[in-house]
C-alpha cells in the first residue's frame, strides 16, 4: 500500500475472531410517514396497503402498515452498523412475518450470534424485529466476517 492509499481499518467493524454465541446488538427506530413513503419510492412497492388509508382500512389490518421489507432493513443496519459492523457482507436470510407495524410503532432490530463457521469465517446469526416487546418478523441471517489482519 503507498503512502497516498487512504487506511480503511479504523471503518471496520468486530473481526471474526472477535465474535463469540450469545453476542447481541440492537438498533430501535419509530416508523414515520415518511419511512413509508420514501421506502415505496425506493423499493417501487406502492401496494395501497402502505399508502391508501381508505383501501388500507378495508383489509384484514384495518389500516396501513409499513412494508415488511422496511422492518427487516433495520436488521441490516445492526449488520452493518453494530454487529460485526462495517466489512462485513450479507450472505442470505430468512423471514417469517409475525404481525404488521404501523406509523408511529417503534420497531426493535436485534441479532444474536447463534453459531461461527471458522472455516468460512461466517457467522450465523438469530435475528428478530419487536414492537413493544411483541415478535413481528423473527429469522436467521448469514454474515461473511473479515478476518483480524
Amino acid at each position: 500500500m503507498s503512502a497516498d492509499q487512504r487506511n480503511f481499518n479504523e471503518f471496520y467493524g468486530h473481526d471474526f475472531e472477535d465474535l463469540r454465541p450469545g453476542m447481541s446488538a440492537a438498533y430501535g427506530r419509530t416508523v414515520s410517514e415518511a419511512d413509508i413513503l420514501t421506502f415505496a419510492g425506493v423499493s417501487g412497492d406502492t401496494n395501497p396497503v402502505h399508502l391508501d388509508g381508505e383501501f388500507a382500512a378495508s383489509t384484514m389490518f384495518g389500516g396501513r402498515i409499513a412494508h415488511g421489507m422496511l422492518s427487516a432493513a433495520f436488521i441490516s443496519t445492526v449488520f452493518g452498523t453494530k454487529l460485526p459492523g462495517p466489512g462485513c457482507i450479507y450472505l442470505s436470510q430468512s423471514l417469517k412475518f409475525k404481525a404488521p407495524v404501523k406509523i408511529g410503532d417503534t420497531v426493535v432490530a436485534r441479532v444474536t450470534v447463534k453459531e461461527l463457521v471458522p472455516e468460512k469465517r461466517r457467522a450465523i446469526f438469530d435475528t428478530v424485529c419487536t414492537v413493544d416487546g411483541k415478535i413481528v418478523l423473527e429469522g436467521q441471517a448469514e454474515i461473511l466476517v473479515p478476518a483480524r489482519a
